[in-house]
This record gives C-alpha cells, sequence and structure tokens, in this order.
C-alpha cells in the first residue's frame, strides 16, 4: 500500500465524507418526522390516513432505494418536478427510511401497556398529556435499538447515490479507482471513512439505549 497515495486522496475523501453525512442525516430527520407521523396514523387507526401510511410502508419497504432514486431523479421530470441531485438523495433517503422507523416506531407503541393509559387518565391527564408524556416516550425507548439499527441501514444505504451522479464516499473511490487504478489505496480509505462515520453512531445508540431503559426501570 503505497502511503503518499492514502495522503494525496485524503482531502477528495474528506469532502466526500462531508456531502454524504450532510445528506445522509438530513435524511434521516425527514425518515424521522415521516415515521412518527406514520406510526401515529396506523397505531391509532385514523381514517384514510392510516390506510395510505399502510400502502407508503407497503411500497417502499419492498421496494430499492437505487430503484425510488431513478424514479425522483429521472421519473420526476417528465412531469415538470425536476429537483437537484442532493435533495433527491435526502428525499429518497427519508421516503425509505420513513417506512422503517414507521414500523420500528409504531411497535413501540403497540408495546406500551394499557394500564399506564388508564393510570395517567384518572391522575386527571388529557389523552394529548398522556400521548405526549406517558406513551411517546416509552415507545420511543421501546422502539429505539430498532431506530438506531435503521441509522445504521439507511447511512451504508449513502452508498447507493453515486447513481445519481453525488460526489459522495462511493462516487469517490470508484473514480479515483477508474483514473488512477490504486484499487486497494481507494477501497482503504472508503472502509475507514465509513467506519468513522458508522463506528460512533453505533457506540452512541448503544449507551443511549442502556440509559433509557435504566431510566424507565427506575434504576
Amino acid at each position: 500500500m503505497n502511503v503518499d497515495v492514502l495522503y494525496s486522496y485524503f482531502p477528495k475523501y474528506a469532502e466526500a465524507f462531508i456531502l454524504t453525512v450532510k445528506i445522509g442525516w438530513l435524511g434521516i430527520v425527514l425518515a424521522l418526522v415521516i415515521g412518527i407521523f406514520s406510526a401515529f396514523v396506523t397505531h391509532f387507526k385514523i381514517p384514510v390516513l392510516g390506510k395510505i401510511a399502510g400502502a407508503y410502508v407497503e411500497l417502499f419497504r419492498n421496494t430499492p432505494l437505487l430503484v425510488q432514486l431513478f424514479f425522483i431523479y429521472f421519473g420526476l421530470p417528465k412531469i415538470g418536478l425536476s429537483i437537484s441531485a442532493e435533495s433527491c438523495g435526502i428525499l429518497g433517503l427519508g421516503l425509505l427510511g420513513g417506512s422503517y422507523m414507521s414500523e420500528a416506531i409504531r411497535s413501540g407503541l403497540d408495546a406500551v401497556s394499557k394500564l399506564q393509559t388508564q393510570t395517567a387518565l384518572a391522575l386527571g391527564m388529557t389523552r394529548l398529556q398522556v400521548f405526549l408524556f406517558v406513551i411517546f416516550p416509552e415507545a420511543v425507548t421501546l422502539s429505539l435499538p430498532a431506530i438506531i439499527a435503521n441509522v445504521i441501514f439507511l447511512l451504508k444505504e449513502t452508498s447507493v447515490f453515486s447513481a445519481i451522479s453525488l460526489m459522495d464516499l462511493m462516487f469517490t473511490a470508484k473514480d479515483l479507482i477508474g483514473l488512477y487504478y490504486d484499487t486497494t489505496e481507494a477501497l482503504f480509505l472508503l472502509v475507514m471513512f465509513y467506519i468513522v462515520m458508522l463506528l460512533p453512531v453505533s457506540i452512541l445508540g448503544s449507551y443511549a439505549e442502556k440509559k433509557y431503559r435504566y431510566r424507565m426501570l427506575g434504576q
């Protein structure tokens, strides 16, 4: 492995890393917003919206992100809706992630004991207060392992953004390999940057999970 090549490639990977992290986390925030809303209308069986949310979850969970990106980036301009590659990446990741987050949060909502709701209502809390301060916090805690797993999954899915010409980590690696044939060095840096992006999420996620579980148990 040529150390000089690693040094020369590092700035390009650093730039791609920043773009990948930016798009990845904006997509994850969008996924959480969509997921919470979808889980809410599905869990409480809100007419029409619940059915639409269920259909959305099934559609996006059963189609690859690459196909979704192609549809958004190349298909929507055919009907006059043209968006940038970055916006396409954020929207595609958000829609895919929202379908997974929805199921994770919905399972947490389903797992909350009805006794807690009844107790909170008996103490004089309104239904909105019960949801905001009793049901939702516990549902998120119960869903935390699945949410963290989805975050890691979505960050890894950013590797397909190169298909719509985004200069992400994967695009940079393929571009450098194609130009200079330094395959070992290019792939080594690719793996290192993905570890830097994903490992802190895994560690912090495990810490947060333990912390909130202990809090819920009153320890």
